[in-house]
């Protein structure tokens, strides 16, 4: 399965300990992982700023993700109106990557998952409990 990780799920997976942690592993060894530029800028900023992460850490992390899909930020954003503007451009980049799941604590996204055709809008509990199936 295409699984398009949000900086919300990315952040959880390299900042905390738990389900998104062993989440981000299980995907490594039976999805494909993408992300994307626009996430990556995010996820960047969050590390270095709220969470003052040591910059050899925050490189370590992108070079991990940069080993697998990351789609280039989209020319326009959806146009699924999403309360947090950022997060139109995330689903635009999931989108356009084709991905068939968004993994996502954001409650905004997830607020808007029904009227999202393309993929399936989860949390990651939602993801976890689907592959455990």
């Amino acid at each position: 399965m295409k699984v398009f990780a949000d900086t919300n799920f990315l952040v959880s997976a390299f900042a905390t300990r738990g389900l998104s942690v062993d989440l981000f592993q299980l995907v490594l060894a039976e999805h494909e992982l993408m992300t994307g530029e626009f996430v990556l800028t995010e996820f960047q900023r969050v590390l270095r700023g709220k969470l003052k992460v040591p910059e050899q850490i925050i490189q370590e992390a992108e070079q991990l993700l940069r080993r697998h899909h990351i789609e280039p930020v989209p020319n326009e954003p959806s146009a699924i109106q999403v309360r947090d503007e950022d997060d139109r451009w995330v689903l635009s980049s999931a989108v356009h990557a084709k991905a068939d799941v968004l993994i996502t604590g954001d409650k905004d996204l997830l607020d808007i998952a029904e009227n999202v055709t393309e993929l399936k809008i989860m949390t990651p509990r939602g993801f976890w409990e689907l592959v455990q199936q």
